[in-house]
Formats: structure tokens, C-alpha cells, sequence
């Protein structure tokens, strides 16, 4: 199904919206979206999702240290350094975590691939009742089983990806480890910069300087809701659920870090 008629048929779901739903699934409807470009559809599901946690995580952590050292009454000083030392090294850690993640998923799928294309060349027969079992456990029987088991074994690779979909249940698309690394990474720096917009003016305009800590929360309390909405891409929620499930882990986040900070200022 692609994106567009998935959407109207979760659409059409929460409504509880019988006629849209009907024609979400409607002849054309299914027609055109199997017509629709397809093959990169896991890959980019891959990105939106490193982007979205990677951007969630960022400027929750962020925050907490930030939350924190406001707690303890320090410097601003001090909360820029902790600030950007957290953004860049905790970034850089999940982002070097997601592409070994990715990699590691990489190298499983094509040992996998491998000994399938192995078993198809040397056991045809064995390989093929595999199929045959398959689709039998789906309901298909005599001549109209036989004809699926040699339309997929006609061409080897159709024949590869359905065993590891079917029998694996392995995803034969691949995604990119150093994309999906990179996009983590630069969407938790990014995200993670906003707590500490305002200390940065600070250093500039006097303002900021008297109200940093306001205003980083109102900020980052802004951010978290309309990213945390973004999760929609992934979750399939409502947007402003999303949102405001995020806002409320992210706001239980600062509070804790900021009362912890509060019962140790004395240490500093």
C-alpha cells in the first residue's frame, strides 16, 4: 500500500469513516498506488525515524543538562559548556550506535540473501516445496498452488526475496549506515542546539542574560511538541497526541534534572 492510500485508510479509520474507507480501497485507489514508486520506501521510513528520535533525544538531553545546571544556580558559562560537550559527544555516540546498528542489519541481510541463493542453486527441489509449504499455510491449493510456486521460482531473485520475506521475514531493502548515522546525528545536534539558543544571545544581548532559562524552556518546550508530532511519520498516531506524549517526557525530563540540580547546588 503506498503512503498516500495509507494515510487515507488510518484516515478514514480514526473517523470511523466507512465511505472513505471504501474508497481508500477502491479499485482505482489500489490501482494507482501500486503504480506509485515504491522501491525506496523503507529507506526513507529508515530516515524519517532516525531523524525524528535522533531530533527527539537530542533536545531532551539537551534539556535535561541544561535544567539541571539552571537548578544548581550556575554560570551560564558553565551551561554552554556541559550544553554543547553533551550535544557533541552524546550525538556523535548515538549516531556512531545507529550506523553499526544499520551496518550490522546490512551484513545479516546479505549472509542471509547468500545462503538462500546457495540453497536455490544447489537444492532446487527442496527449496521450491519450501515455497509450496508457504503458500499452502495461506490457504492455496492444487493447480492454483502449483502455478504461484512456479510463477515466484521462474526468477531467481523474486524466488530470494520471497523466501527472505516469507520465511525469514527479513525485508530484502537495504538502507544506508552512514546515511542513517549521519541523518541521527545531524537532527540531534540540530534539535539539541535549541535549549541553548538563548545562553548563547546571552553573550550579546542583555535581555537573554537576565531571562535565559525562561525562555530556553519555552523554546524547547516548543520544539518538543511540533518534533515529537513529526513521530506521526512513524507511529501512525495523531499528531498532536504525539505531541504532546512528548512534551510530557521531555517536561518530566527537565523537571527532574532541574530539582536534582536544585539539591546538589551546594557542591558547586
Amino acid at each position: 500500500m503506498s503512503k498516500t492510500r495509507l494515510r487515507d485508510a488510518r484516515k478514514a479509520h480514526e473517523g470511523m469513516d466507512l465511505e472513505s474507507s471504501r474508497e481508500a480501497h477502491s479499485e482505482r485507489a489500489i490501482k494507482e498506488s501500486l503504480e506509485e514508486p515504491t522501491i525506496h520506501d523503507v529507506a526513507r521510513g529508515q530516515y524519517i525515524g532516525d531523524m525524528v528520535y535522533g531530533a527527539i533525544d537530542g533536545i531532551v538531553t539537551t534539556f535535561a543538562v541544561v535544567s539541571g545546571v539552571a537548578g544548581a544556580e550556575l554560570s551560564a558559562g558553565i551551561v554552554l559548556i556541559l550544553g554543547f560537550a553533551n550535544l557533541f559527544a552524546d550525538g556523535l555516540s548515538m549516531a556512531v550506535g545507529n550506523y553499526l546498528g544499520a551496518k550490522s542489519e546490512n551484513e545479516y541481510k546479505r549472509r542471509e540473501r547468500y545462503r538462500e541463493e546457495w540453497e536455490i542453486e544447489h537444492l532446487p527441489d527442496e527449496e521450491k516445496q519450501e515455497i509450496r509449504q508457504i503458500y499452502h499455510r495461506k490457504g492455496f491449493t492444487g493447480e492454483l498452488l502449483e502455478r504461484v510456486v512456479e510463477v515466484i521460482t521462474r526468477d531467481k531473485k523474486q524466488w530470494v526475496d520471497t523466501m527472505l520475506l516469507e520465511e525469514l521475514h527479513i525485508v530484502p531493502e537495504q538502507t544506508s549506515p552512514i546515511m542513517s548515522g549521519f541523518m541521527t546525528f545531524a537532527s540531534f545536534v540540530i534539535a539539541g542546539f535549541v535549549p541553548l539558543f538563548s545562553y548563547v544571545l546571552s553573550y550579546f544581548v542583555p535581555f537573554f542574560a537576565e531571562h535565559a532559562y525562561p525562555l530556553s524552556v519555552g523554546l524547547t518546550f516548543a520544539t518538543i511538541f511540533i518534533v515529537g508530532s513529526l513521530r506521526v511519520y512513524v507511529t501512525g498516531k495523531r499528531w498532536w497526541t504525539s505531541g504532546l506524549e512528548m512534551l510530557l517526557v521531555g517536561g518530566a525530563t527537565a523537571v527532574v534534572a532541574y530539582f536534582i540540580g536544585y539539591l546538589l547546588r551546594g557542591l558547586a
